[in-house]
């Protein structure tokens, strides 16, 4: 994946919403990026939630409690688990708000003149994405934290970041046939990570939702031995370990690209850092902020894996060569950008 070319107004000089409405290629990945920071964020928060036991903070849904759309008081819980919990469901606002900015820069962006409907694709499962959150999360708390809706949360999430990742980076190439940059061998090992660690966080899922970070006591748990599925994220944790290995070593052996080898070697490095911080909390006796901490180096990770397998092959720059980017970073033809004041 090449350069990304750099538009011909620079959003500095874009009065109102026309970064917005007449994206160019380097205001568009900007755009897109703020969706992938978005949905990692939210991914964020709400492990803030689970595992500072504050999941039934806001008892009813889509109010906080029967008798307040917002923060109120309600019997059990301390104040303290109703606002983080209610802090949660305004990230969620803020999140579809970036997603709807989102998809309509993608509707608008034409950088060689002609819509990308790849990239409003996956934008617009963005906004959609978060939808389907807000009522799983509604289903999680009317059944009072049951673990397997919890899971299906936190992996839509995950879901919802691939999306997101994919669209960041189609902002910055074209629509030209996949060509390797790799070899074969390699791009297929890139591309079978990233099951791997979505195996790999759907595992945590079970592991938080059978331990004590489940929720208060009364939270229904997975039925499941803590050592036993902890002993099988731990196993997964070393197979994608063997994996980012091989991939970090074996891509500067074969010649690839230097962003390939870079993200090959930082893949590893994270895995390698969750990896101690995976021990560390177990031996520790599972403390919510170093758990904390190991759901943001796996999201981190989710991201990373996503990135390298789209590194491995490039389908031409997002302007082909020779072809004027008509719409790119300016308004229509005919429709110049209304003149800046001050």
């Amino acid at each position: 994946m090449g350069s990304v070319p750099a538009d011909p107004v620079p959003l500095a000089a874009r009065p109102g919403l026309a970064w917005l409405l007449f994206p160019g290629p380097a205001a568009m990945r900007r755009i897109a990026g703020a969706g992938v920071i978005a949905n990692a964020g939210i991914i964020m928060t709400g492990a803030a939630v689970r595992l500072s036991q504050s999941g039934l903070g806001c008892p009813d849904w889509p109010d906080c409690t029967a008798r307040s759309l917002v923060a109120a008081p309600t019997r059990g819980d301390p104040m303290i688990h109703t606002w983080i919990e209610f802090g949660n469901r305004l990230v969620t606002v803020v999140v579809m708000v970036v997603a709807v900015a989102v998809t309509v820069a993608a509707w608008r962006y034409r950088p060689a003149g002609a819509r990308r409907r790849g990239i409003v694709a996956l934008a617009a499962a963005q906004p959609l994405g978060v939808v389907a959150q807000a009522v799983l999360g509604g289903i999680v708390v009317l059944t009072h934290l049951d673990p397997i809706w919890v899971s299906v949360h936190f992996l839509l999430s995950s879901a919802v970041v691939a999306l997101a990742v994919a669209a960041w980076t189609r902002c910055a190439e074209g629509d030209a046939p996949a060509r390797r940059l790799v070899r074969a061998d390699l791009r297929m090992l890139s591309v079978a990570v990233v099951p791997v660690v979505a195996l790999m966080l759907a595992a945590g899922t079970v592991v938080t939702g059978t331990g004590p970070l489940a929720g208060a006591a009364g939270t229904p748990r997975y039925q499941l031995p803590l050592a036993g599925v902890t002993q099988l994220h731990a196993d997964i944790g070393w197979v994608l370990g063997t994996l980012a290995a091989v991939l970090a070593v074996c891509l500067p052996l074969t010649g690839a690209p230097p962003r390939v080898r870079r993200l090959g070697w930082l893949l590893l490095g994270l895995v390698g850092l969750q990896g101690v911080i995976g021990y560390s909390q177990y031996f520790s006796g599972l403390p919510a902020g170093l758990v904390w901490v190991h759901v943001t180096g796996s999201v981190l990770i989710w991201i990373v894996a996503l990135r390298l397998m789209f590194a491995t092959r490039d389908r031409g720059p997002a302007i082909p060569a020779g072809i004027p980017p008509a719409v790119a970073g300016s308004a229509p033809a005919g429709q110049p950008f209304p003149a800046a004041h001050g």
